[in-house]
């Protein structure tokens, strides 16, 4: 497991971004959140860990959950 911060939520879009201890940047979709964190809450600033998943568009977040 990777861990980080939620750095910014596009809540309208469904999505946002960690910034993770590796100093990289990982895309999540609300679909990728484990049920220990609500979407619809999330305002940025919140630990998290979670697995690094290839997409076609890149690294991203997946099963992410609180820390």
């Amino acid at each position: 497991m990777t861990t980080g911060t939620i750095k910014k939520v596009v809540a309208d879009r469904g999505f946002g971004f960690i910034a993770a201890e590796d100093a990289k940047e990982y895309f999540f979709h609300r679909g990728g959140l484990d049920s220990s964190l609500d979407f619809d809450r999330l305002t940025g600033g919140e630990r998290v860990e979670f697995e690094i998943e290839a997409s076609a568009k890149g690294p991203r977040a997946n099963r992410v959950r609180s820390a």
